[in-house]
């Protein structure tokens, strides 16, 4: 790990496939963010991608799988409330309602709503 004087805190989301339960059959997929303290993106990210395979492992009977993909974002400031942790901009031919359809709001989610 950095040194405090040269790190920054980035926000490293990774993919898996879900193991749990093992009939499932329908495929589920887990998208995590964690924070990590660190010198660089590729820092951040080669932590972060340790830690999913242990987080994939977590369950021996029917264990997660890592995909393989790890995204980083650096915060602009220190984590605090309101703090921003992760941006991802995509480029996208379709209408905002189309966008958030394809892909945050499927239908096949697993999330708590406000109302």
């Amino acid at each position: 790990m950095s040194s405090d004087k040269d790190a920054c805190w980035f926000a490293v989301r990774c993919v898996f496939a879900s193991g749990w339960p093992p009939d499932r059959s329908t495929p589920l997929y887990e998208e995590r963010i964690t924070l990590w303290l660190a010198a660089s993106a590729e820092e951040a990210i080669e932590r972060a991608e340790v830690e999913a395979i242990e987080y994939a492992g977590a369950i021996e009977e029917s264990p997660d799988t890592y995909l393989g993909i790890a995204q980083s974002y650096r915060l602009a400031d220190t984590p605090g409330d309101g703090a921003e942790v992760f941006s991802l901009m995509r480029s996208s031919v379709l209408e905002p309602d189309e966008y958030l359809d394809a892909f945050f709001d499927t239908g096949t989610e697993r999330q708590k709503t406000v109302e």
